[in-house]
Order: structure tokens, then C-alpha cells, then sequence
């Protein structure tokens, strides 16, 4: 039996396209440095984005476990003497209302992964003060910077907390005693970032053509496709893009077909659209099977084994909605 091509998911694309080292930097750049290349591709190496520690205390013992969605280390530095940097990336299609304690929560398991692979080394008092042999730390040792931004892939504006502070009731009085943690958060539907990969370029773009409700659906698609035609838009930037907000492609299809597009991409989408139409509308007029193939067919000038495929697609989700499965 031959094994079955798994479809990619969106949140793999959208991880996959920020795997780039030229693009990841330009981003960073972009975000920290006003455009100026400061971060360079070859000084980055991919991290294990797992990030797993233990939390203690007098009554219990936890283990945590969290895994972020993009994380690599500089590795060399010529601005501001710092040798290493950890730079974190998190991707959100929804408005997260939590996200600066998940943002802390990943900033502090990296920087406990730091400290218990230090601590190894200090087994033993010897060399050490009664402090450095307690904290099992010395007073020089140094742990590596860590930078989290999160890209949110959202039509909405950003309404939540971007700091700690942000998400807590907190008397006027109080709030310079009460310790803040920012979250770093671009919009993807609307900056002002200064980009010079022509693929991060044409993604941004694209973002804010398709993140943009204010106008018609099918005038925002026309627009993006226009573009990516006009800016010869690479592919892994189309499944990004249609990855990131969500638009239910399949990816495979994608990658299979040479000359796939823009308007491959939003074609096909229209067309499971109106199938989706087409199917609901003859279940309610009491049509069979066979006549709602016929009229895929004549309607969007498919083959019988693509209106197939659309009918297995919806009709039996249309079946499972009227059983109240």
C-alpha cells in the first residue's frame, strides 16, 4: 500500500518561510534597526525551539514544556559588544489577550535553559564564594540576550495588552513597584517596517492588500492578484501569505503545479466557494447527486472527477451539519 502525501499545514508554511536566514535577518533588522543591516544571514544558526524546564517550589515540583514557532542565535556581533543574541519570532492569525505572559513564559525558559546548563559546572564549593556556590552562578557569569517579536497575521487591530502591566488592574499608585515585561508586536496588516528582501517585500505587501476589509473580497483578491503578477511574486511567498491568513489551500496542489500563482491560488479558492454554493443550494431543492455533479460541471467548467471531489468535500459536511454530529 502506498503511503498517503500528508498536506502541509499553514502554521508549518508560515515556520518554514521564517527557516530563511536572509529573510529572518532583514526582518530583525527591519524591527530593531530601522532597516540598517545590522544582523547578517551567515551570523545565524537555527535553535531547538523547544523550550523545556522545571519549576520548584516547597510543595511541588513541574515540569513545562513550550515551543515557539521560530528561534536562532546570532552568533556575532559588532554593535554594542554583545558576542550572542537569542532572536525569537511567534506567529498569531488571532488576537491573543495572554500573549505578554506567553511571550515572558518563553523568554524565561530560554533564560533557565541557560542557567541550569551553567549551574552544571558548579557541582562543588571549590573556587567559589558561599553566594556564588548558593546561587550556583558566579558574579561574571553572563547569560545570552533574548529578543521575542510577535507577527500578527490578523484583519483586526491589535486591541489586547503589549506589556504585563497591560493585562493586570493595577492602582495608579502602584504601577512603579509592579514589574512590566513588553511584548515586541508588529501588525502585519499595517507598519511601517523597512524592508530590503524583495521576498519579505512582496509579503508585507501582500498583507496589507489582503488584510485590508475595507473593501469588496473579490476586489481585494483582483488587487493581490495583480500584484503578484505584476512583481512576479516568488511561490513560498503565495503560501505564506495564503498560509498566514488562513485561506485554505492545499498546499500540495500549490507545489505541484509549475506555473502556480496568485491567481492559481485565488481561482481555486473562488471555485471550492461557489462549489460549496452550488451543493447547499441543490441538497435544499432536493436535487440528486447526479444533477449536482452536472451542474459543478456546467457551472464552473470542471471535470466530472473535480466535481467530485468537490461533492465528497462539502456534501459530507453538509450531511454531518443536518445529523447534528
Amino acid at each position: 500500500m502506498g503511503k498517503t502525501k500528508k498536506k502541509l499545514k499553514a502554521d508549518v508554511v508560515v515556520k518554514n518561510y521564517w527557516r530563511n536566514n536572509e529573510q529572518f535577518a532583514d526582518f530583525f533588522n527591519a524591527v530593531l534597526y530601522e532597516g540598517k543591516q545590522v544582523i547578517k544571514p551567515d551570523e545565524l544558526e537555527d535553535m531547538d525551539t523547544e523550550e523545556s524546564y522545571v519549576s520548584e517550589n516547597k510543595k511541588y515540583v513541574e515540569s513545562v514544556l513550550a515551543s515557539r514557532d521560530n528561534i536562532k542565535i546570532r552568533k556575532k556581533s559588532t554593535k554594542h559588544d554583545v558576542e550572542l543574541c537569542i532572536l525569537g519570532m511567534e506567529s498569531q492569525e488571532h488576537i491573543h489577550y495572554a500573549m505578554p505572559m506567553r511571550v515572558m513564559g518563553y523568554d524565561y525558559g530560554s533564560y533557565k535553559k541557560q542557567y541550569d546548563s551553567n549551574a552544571v559546572k558548579y557541582k562543588t564549593a571549590k573556587g567559589l564564594s558561599d553566594d556564588e556556590f548558593i546561587s550556583k552562578m558566579k558574579r561574571t557569569d553572563k547569560f545570552i540576550p533574548i529578543i521575542t517579536i510577535v507577527i500578527y497575521y490578523g484583519e483586526k487591530a491589535w486591541d489586547g495588552a503589549v506589556s504585563l502591566q497591560g493585562m493586570l488592574d493595577i492602582p495608579e499608585d502602584m504601577k512603579a513597584f509592579i514589574n512590566d515585561y513588553k511584548m515586541n508586536l508588529v501588525e502585519a496588516r499595517k507598519n511601517n517596517l523597512k524592508l530590503h528582501n524583495i521576498n519579505n517585500k512582496d509579503l508585507f505587501n501582500l498583507f496589507g492588500i489582503l488584510l485590508n476589509r475595507n473593501g469588496n473580497l473579490n476586489e481585494i483578491k483582483e488587487k493581490a492578484i495583480n500584484y503578484a503578477a505584476e512583481h512576479k511574486v516568488e511561490k513560498s511567498v503565495i503560501m505564506t501569505v495564503t498560509g498566514a491568513v488562513n485561506c485554505k489551500i492545499d498546499y500540495n496542489m500549490i507545489e505541484k503545479e509549475a506555473d502556480a500563482d496568485m491567481c492559481t491560488v485565488f481561482e481555486e479558492t473562488r471555485k471550492e466557494g461557489e462549489a460549496k454554493a452550488i451543493i447547499e443550494l441543490g441538497f435544499e431543492f432536493g436535487l440528486s447527486e447526479e444533477e449536482i455533479l452536472d451542474r459543478l460541471q456546467k457551472k464552473l467548467n470542471i471535470s466530472l472527477q473535480k466535481a467530485q471531489e468537490y461533492f465528497s468535500m462539502f456534501a459530507k459536511k453538509k450531511v454531518i451539519k443536518d445529523e447534528g454530529y
